[in-house]
Formats: C-alpha cells, structure tokens, sequence
C-alpha cells in the first residue's frame, strides 16, 4: 500500500450545530478553506475533531462531506479512536467503504494497555481486515508505543506511518533516529505543537497537530520555509504560533481550538459536552494572541 503522506496535514475539527449535531455544510466551508491554504492532507474525526464523541454514522457523514471537498486534491484520513479491535474494524470498514484514504488509529486508550506484543497483534489484525494505509497514533500517555515497538510494526504492510504525539520532542527525535536507522519506509509525522519548526529541521516527513486547525497558512509556511532552509523566516513563524499553542494546549483544547476557528470568522459551533464554553477573559487571550500571531481572517 502506497501514499503520499507529507507536509501539512491539519487535524480538521468537527463542526457542530448549537445543539451538538452535524454541522455538514460548516464542514464543507472548512475544508474549502484548508484546501485554499494550501494543505497537503486532511485529517478527520481525530482528537481535534472529537472523535471519541463520534457515533459511527457520524464519524462516516464527516469524512464523505471532506471527501466530496477535496475531489481527490488531497489524501484524507479517517481518524478512530476505540478501544477494542472489534470496535476499531467496524469504524474501520465503514470508513473505507465512505472512501477515506487511510485510517488514523490509537491504540487502546483505557486504563489496561495490551503491551508490545497485543499492539503489535491490534495494528497486525486491523491492517489484515481492513487492507487500507494505517498510521499509528501515537498519543495515549499510559500507553506510549516505544521506538522499538513502531520499527516492529513498520514491517506490517499496511502501517505507513506513525504520528508522534505526546508533547516530547525527545520522544519524536528518537524515533525519527531509530526509523533512519532502520533503513525503514515509515513516514514520521510530528504532533509536538509547540516544536513544529524543530521537528522538521529534524527530519519529520510532515505534521498531523491541532494548531493547524487553526492557523493552516502560516503551517504552510513554516514548512516551506523549513524545506528551503530559510531559517531565519522559519523561526520567525515558529515565534508567532508558540504563544498561541501556549492558549490553546489545555484539557478543553477543543473547546479552544474551535474558540480560536470562531475568532476568525469561520463557523464551527461548540465542542461537544461535558465540554464547557470558554470563559470571556480565556477567549480575549486567545483573540490577542491569533491578532499578535496576524492569522489570516475569515473565509477567502
């Protein structure tokens, strides 16, 4: 299985009605304005997009309305977030049948972690049933997936990529080392926000991380400038998304994240509860700093 997967892929959030339902018609404005931005790649129905929340038919109607956007412009990935492998093949399948690209996959998040050996089973099992591009997320803090764990699970065939999550640059460098190493295919993709510009000097193949939501042209930029080595323009980007991250970064992140889309002019509706919406002194803060950070407004 073969994709191009590179550069900036924004987690996309999922818009909803005041009423928590299906926004399709904000979903469809918001993929047009990634697509605009310049994107590489779309994610739905991942951390950013809520998709813990998300019922089956609705992780499905998500990823068909980003489908029928893009007309084939850009790889979309369908994002699961379960907690068993029978949960997993079920979203798994109907999401291919809806015509995603590949799947974005936790491994299981609750309390009791499977350990090397059941993740390398899960990933093996799902790629097997499923026969679609696999990216491994990378993200459950009691449940990290070692460098040497990710090299194993390179060798299933499905498995293209994995997005490094966690905060932990640390993390992201020893795997990107281990990867190069290793001679392997896999695709490195970071979702250490705050560090974007680092983990591109460093090798990372592109980014899958929620401050593309909402900044997705200076995302672009960032990596290009990364690409041709300017790297005085790239800091220079680097310094006007970290103070934003900073607000962001938060256990309501999709409440902010979608708090900061709103700022902009571009409709996405509440997160979903328990989820609260932001205080008025959280919101300005976050007004300032998309203003000092001189994100593009609105809708082109």
């Amino acid at each position: 299985m073969s994709l191009d997967l590179h550069g900036i892929i924004p987690p996309l959030v999922t818009p909803f009605t005041d009423d928590e339902e299906i926004d399709a018609e904000a979903m469809r404005r918001e993929v047009r304005y990634m697509l605009d931005a310049g994107v590489h790649g779309l994610t739905v129905t991942g951390s950013t997009g809520e998709g813990h929340t998300l019922t089956l038919d609705e992780s499905c109607r998500i990823a068909q309305v980003a489908i029928e956007e893009t007309h084939g412009a850009v790889p979309v990935v369908g994002g699961i977030i379960q907690d068993s492998t029978r949960a997993v093949l079920r979203y798994g399948r109907a999401l291919k049948e809806v015509g995603v690209d590949a799947l974005q996959i936790t491994p299981v998040h609750y309390l009791f972690a499977p350990g090397p050996e059941g993740t390398l089973a899960y990933y093996t099992e799902i790629s097997r049933a499923v026969q679609l591009p696999l990216i491994i997320y990378n993200v459950v803090p009691w449940h990290p997936i070692s460098p040497a764990t990710v090299l194993r699970l390179a060798e299933v065939e499905g498995v293209v990529a994995v997005k490094q999550s966690g905060g932990d640059i640390h993390a992201l460098a020893d795997l990107l080392q281990a990867v190069r190493a290793a001679g392997s295919r896999l695709r490195v993709l970071t979702a250490v926000d705050a560090l974007l510009y680092p983990s591109f000097l460093l090798g990372a193949h592109g980014a899958v991380a929620a401050l593309l939501a909402v900044a997705p042209r200076l995302g672009v930029e960032l990596w290009e400038a990364c690409q041709q080595r300017d790297l005085d323009r790239a800091r220079a980007l680097h310094e006007r998304l970290l103070p934003l991250w900073r607000l962001l970064e938060a256990p309501d992140m999709s409440a902010r994240v979608k708090a900061a889309i709103e700022l902009q002019g571009r409709r996405v509706g509440p997160a979903r509860h328990p989820l609260l919406p932001l205080r008025a002194e959280v919101r300005e803060q976050i007004r300032t700093a998309l203003a000092r950070a001189a994100v593009t407004d609105g809708y082109l």
